[in-house]
């Protein structure tokens, strides 16, 4: 992981935060995980003991690799090459329907699904870390009460198990059953059933409202939207209209000794500026650090870098 220029002090509540851009997070990889080449559109990854090809605009430059090493994949994504579009995997042998993987203490399941995913963005592994080094710090030094963590649109739950491996209580809400009951698996998978997670199947924005509205708080609130997206009942989520209503509800979520606020942004057309003004605007008296910038990967024995996503994350303490 790689950060660029050193951090200013936090400022302290009732002030604008500090804020600090751009900021590169870079993820190397690990044992199951890493980026082997890229070029011409497309990416060549290995996810456990499988190696994959998928669509990939931001690879604009020319692969490093002998073909025969592209043509050695054991999967393709092919058909719509939107960036959330549905399409299909082309297999070179016999796969599984799944496969496991590990990050640090969670185990989890890869799977090659329709929208070109395979279960994990190996990308969040700085924004991982960072949560799990803050919430242990805090959990020592809170030993009255728990740290609760908040995970929005959480998918398969490797940003709500780790967080709850390093000892916080966590809220985990995705509108997808299939994705909660993925994320269930990967928690089963760990041997963590003990842990304190609640998977919640719900749209996020109503879920955000009725928490306001009990009087709810949360220590970290970690939010991964779609570009566009629906809930269980067809509620339409737009990020460019509805995210500005969703930030300034979680502004109220926020304890008042409150650690972190991350939010993610895949697949839009626009700068980290954008979504770093939004934040500040959100959390303009709530004093910390505001970090902005992108999630990049680097290639594996390679000196280019892939960026793959925006990101504005807050920190108090």
């Amino acid at each position: 992981m790689a950060e660029m220029p050193i951090a200013p002090d936090l400022t302290p509540p009732g002030r604008a935060p500090a804020a600090r851009w751009p900021l590169i997070l870079e993820t190397c990889g690990w044992k199951d995980y890493a980026l082997l080449d890229m070029g011409r559109g497309r990416k060549l990854e290995r996810y456990g003991r499988f190696t994959i090809i998928r669509p990939e605009p931001q690879a604009m430059g020319s692969p490093r690799l002998t073909p025969a090493a592209w043509d050695r994949a054991d999967a393709v994504f092919t058909g719509d090459v939107e960036e959330e579009g549905p399409g299909r995997w082309r297999f070179s042998g016999s796969v599984p329907e799944t496969w496991e993987m590990t990050y640090g203490p969670v185990r989890y399941l890869g799977r090659f699904m329709s929208f070109r995913h395979v279960g994990v963005f190996p990308e969040q592994a700085p924004h991982w870390d960072w949560v799990g080094d803050k919430i242990r710090i805090a959990a020592k030094a809170r030993r009255e009460r728990p740290v609760r963590v908040l995970n929005l649109f959480g998918y398969t739950g490797l940003a709500s198990l780790l967080p709850a491996v390093a000892g916080a209580q966590v809220t985990h809400v995705d509108a997808s059953k299939k994705a909660i009951a993925y994320a269930r698996e990967n928690q089963a998978l760990s041997g963590l059933d003990e842990l304190p997670v609640r998977w919640i199947c719900e749209d996020a924005s109503k879920f955000v409202a009725r928490e306001v509205r009990r009087g709810n708080t949360y220590d970290g609130i970690i939010l991964d939207p779609p570009k566009y997206g629906r809930g269980p009942k067809g509620e339409v989520w737009d990020l460019f209209t509805d995210l500005p209503e969703m930030l300034a509800m979680l502004r109220q979520l926020l304890s008042p000794d409150a650690l972190f606020m991350i939010l993610t942004a895949y697949a839009i057309r626009a700068s980290f500026l954008s979504i770093h003004e939004l934040m500040a605007e959100t959390l303009a008296q709530q004093g910390g650090l505001l970090e902005s910038g992108e999630l990049v990967i680097r290639e594996e024995n390679g000196t280019r870098c892939l960026s793959t996503s925006l990101f504005s994350r807050w920190s108090g303490q």
